[in-house]
């Protein structure tokens, strides 16, 4: 007798299910785990960081002086701190040195390192490696170390700068020069150490940037006519534009507060002559009776200043359309 099979109903389908989080070890949901792989950074960044310029600002409103180091008393002021600022003659004397020393460093330090750039390009290879080599070394020596070395070449009786300019004989006897105690000479030899340490960076931002310029441009303008000269300007300056313009806006930034090498080769002197910002707020919080308080509101004001700049210099930047 023959049987027949019989289907059996399909079943149901089962209702979906969300699907619940992944989890890591010990509990903690994926979604939460870069929050607190960044939270020891976060933290750093926090006591390191935001509480020191929290604590800045504090005391930019306040008598913070001496007194208060031994009693831990102190008085808020208010803006009194700033009205004084503003009326002393030495922050605005101050301020106008620094903005011309900047300017003198940013247009010095682009200029050439623009310059190296361009001559990497043309060095064969072995060549440039050395000279990459050479710029990386220079760029990595602090800044400290590089201004003490700096300041024993130019060392009278013994510095090997004065020497050579006495060989040559077109200076007169250099031997005993004292370049830290002329405010023209001490100015050329800051210059020429923080141009020194800005070029590598710029240098070899400049040449990755151009070694990205399409070679069939320079090549056309060249069976065009153009001199070399004219090949860079019109067909290599537009291309590393947006390059050229970040490291410009970067060493404002840092040109503005050099701080260390000014301190280490003439500390602000002969006479205040080499004092910029960095210099006044400094011997005005830590030197005398500790105006604290002042030197506070000084830092401030400069952090505003340098912010105004940068802000000014982003909108332009923006506004011509150049992409960073």
């Amino acid at each position: 007798m023959a049987t027949t099979a019989v289907e059996s109903p399909p079943a149901p389908a089962s209702s979906p299910r969300r699907a619940a989080p992944a989890r890591g070890s010990g509990g903690t949901t994926r979604s939460s785990a870069p929050f607190w792989l960044l939270t020891p950074a976060g933290l750093m960044i926090v006591f390191v960081t935001l509480l020191p310029i929290g604590f800045l600002v504090f005391t930019s409103f306040t008598n913070y002086n001496q007194r208060t180091l031994f009693t831990g008393a102190f008085d808020v002021v208010g803006l009194d701190q700033y009205a004084a600022v503003l009326a002393d003659e030495g922050f605005w004397l101050s301020l106008l040195r620094t903005i011309v020393f900047t300017a003198a460093l940013v247009v010095g330090s682009v200029a050439i390192g623009a310059g190296m750039s361009h001559l990497m390009t043309r060095l064969p290879t072995p060549l440039r490696h050395v000279t990459t080599v050479v710029l990386i070394l220079a760029w990595a020596m602090p800044n400290v170390a590089s201004s003490i070395v700096w300041s024993w070449l130019f060392q009278p009786q013994y510095g090997v700068i004065n020497w050579m300019l006495t060989q040559l004989r077109v200076f007169g006897d250099m031997t005993s020069r004292d370049w830290a105690s002329d405010p023209v000479l001490a100015w050329i030899c800051i210059w020429l150490l923080v141009v020194w340490g800005a070029v590598p960076f710029i240098a070899l931002t400049l040449y990755a940037a151009e070694t990205q310029v399409a070679v069939e441009l320079k090549e056309a303008a060249r069976l065009d006519g153009a001199s070399e000269w004219t090949v860079y300007r019109v067909v290599v300056l537009p291309s590393i534009a947006p390059t050229l313009l970040l490291v410009t806006m970067l060493s404002i930034i840092w040109d503005f507060n050099v701080f260390n090498q000014i301190w280490l080769i003439s500390e602000g002197g002969p006479n205040g002559a080499t004092s910029t910002l960095g210099v006044f707020t400094y011997t005005t919080a830590f030197s005398g009776n500790l105006q604290i308080g002042t030197g506070s509101a000084i830092a401030v004001a400069s952090t505003i200043i340098l912010a105004a700049l940068s802000a000014l210099y982003i909108r332009n930047l923006v506004r011509s359309g150049e992409d960073l």
